[in-house]
């Protein structure tokens, strides 16, 4: 898949997952949890954007096609399981990973550990992908120096 079809689909999954975000908004009330709600609310729109930039910038990051195909995944997972993660604390009502949002709220064990496991295996998979998108935007050629 060259870069041209692989921004695209980023930005597709980034604009899906921005309507995700809206349509959670509309439903925060709704929650056991409203607090977690709006925090879901607001990572489906910023991680949404995120993916739009990412797909924007896509062109310009020089990575081996194992290591972008893994970058490409990397994102995915982190951004939809950051929505999903909040999205099941707020319907849950867990609390063990947010205690300032979740003060007053408890989630059964089987119920912590998903949204626990969620929110660590996002965030190391989210710092995993900007350090790589980092490494891949780094100055390469002496032309590419030289561009402005």
């Amino acid at each position: 898949m060259d870069a041209q079809d692989t921004g695209r689909r980023l930005i597709w999954h980034g604009i899906f997952l921005f309507l995700l975000g809206l349509l959670t908004g509309f439903v925060v009330q709704q929650f056991t949890n409203p607090r977690m709600g709006l925090t879901s609310h607001l990572e489906g729109v910023m991680n949404g954007m995120f993916l739009v930039l990412l797909g924007l910038i896509w062109g310009r990051v020089r990575l081996g096609p194992g290591v972008a195909t893994m970058t490409f995944w990397l994102a995915l997972y982190g951004t939809y399981v950051n929505w999903g993660s909040t999205l099941l604390a707020a319907v849950w009502g867990t609390s063990m990973m947010s205690p300032i949002a979740g003060t007053g709220y408890d989630g059964s064990p089987w119920q912590e550990s998903i949204v626990n496991f969620g929110l660590i295996s996002l965030s190391v998979a989210m710092v995993g992908c900007c350090v790589i998108l980092l490494w891949g935007l780094r100055k390469g050629t002496a032309q590419e120096a030289l561009a402005p």
